[in-house]
């Protein structure tokens, strides 16, 4: 039985008995990332859910690939005005609308997967006030593996990255990569392959669990896991189609999200090891011992990136960072 079976099977168990809903619901849901992703098996976790705890009078079309039309820096505008019903987006890329998002992938403030989730629960409330401002639910958070350096070569050194043409997704990795002396360009998920295609980039900084999905291994030769952030992607509806459900839909809703959530957030158990094979299996070497001394570098690289975080983001962006410290023990 595989994770997806799984998390829905028991959701039906213990979770929703519900009468009959009031109006079928037909919602496509866009996602820029691949189906085999973490986000897109939580996607699928969350639509398969959804319809069986309504007997399929809420089915939601997934469009995963950014087969809708719409990359992940258009989604959250998307939504709040209702062109999408509902979105699975990465945060860090729509950071310039609300600087707030670039939370999760502030560097090297997690450092595996329970910091990661830690992380998560003390900026939720705050990031449902900024959906709620922008006409939209927020719903459910899935997690990034730890980004690396996906290149022809070792990455491993400030001399290794000297004037790289390397892929961020976000604000953050794109000031760390120019403060540590690469030349790192801006790109969404999409259009990734086409510039590694044509020289466009040399490397791309995402997840051992990104590149694998989107088989890097047919371009690029190593990954060296800095362990940079592990970003997370957020499902959001909009809220007058929120509003537009019966409490019975809204609770069959927050039951998939659920499922959604803890099956994204479960695969992160195995999810880095199993890339890890496929990686290597296809030729791909993995320098998981990175220098300590490049490490400290990134680091240090990427302290203008808090600054920038807190002028724009403002006093609520220290209180978070303090109370996920406390709560931390450190």
């Amino acid at each position: 039985m595989n994770m997806k079976t799984i998390f829905i099977a028991a959701t039906l168990s213990f979770g929703l008995s519900l009468p009959a809903l009031a109006q079928d619901v037909r919602w496509d849901m866009a996602n820029e990332y691949n189906e085999n992703s973490t986000h897109g098996i939580g996607q699928l976790v969350f639509s398969e859910t959804l319809s069986e705890t309504t007997d399929g009078a809420i089915e939601i079309t997934n469009h995963f690939g950014g087969s809708i039309g719409y990359k992940s820096r258009e989604h959250f505008d998307a939504v709040a005005d209702g062109a999408l019903p509902i979105a699975n987006t990465s945060m860090g890329q729509v950071a310039g609308i609300e600087p707030l998002f670039l939370l999760s992938s502030l560097p090297f403030l997690v450092k595996d997967a329970e910091e990661a989730r830690l992380l998560w629960e003390v900026g939720k409330p705050y990031y449902e006030d900024v959906f709620a401002a922008n006409n939209q639910v927020l719903l459910y958070a899935s997690p990034w593996t730890p980004a690396g350096i996906w290149a022809n070569a070792p990455e491993t050194s400030l001399e290794d990255i000297a004037g790289l043409k390397i892929r961020t997704w976000d604000a953050s990795g794109t000031r760390t990569l120019q403060e540590a002396g690469a030349a790192p360009i801006q790109l969404s998920w999409a259009d990734v392959v086409p510039q590694l295609a044509t020289g466009g980039i040399d490397a791309v900084m995402t997840s051992a669990d990104g590149g694998a999905s989107a088989k890097f291994w047919e371009q690029l030769s190593h990954f060296s896991a800095i362990n940079y952030s592990m970003s997370l992607n957020m499902t959001h509806i909009n809220k007058d189609a929120w509003d537009g459900l019966s409490d019975e839909q809204r609770d069959a809703v927050l039951v998939a999200a659920e499922a959604a959530s803890d099956a994204a957030w479960a695969a992160l158990d195995t999810r880095v090891t199993e890339n890890y094979a496929e990686m290597t299996s296809n030729g791909m070497t993995i320098i998981e011992d990175v220098p300590a001394e490049f490490l400290d570098a990134l680091n240090e690289a990427g302290q203008s990136v808090y600054t920038d975080w807190l002028d724009k983001v403002g006093p609520v962006g220290q209180e978070i960072l303090d109370e996920y410290a406390a709560r931390r023990g450190s």
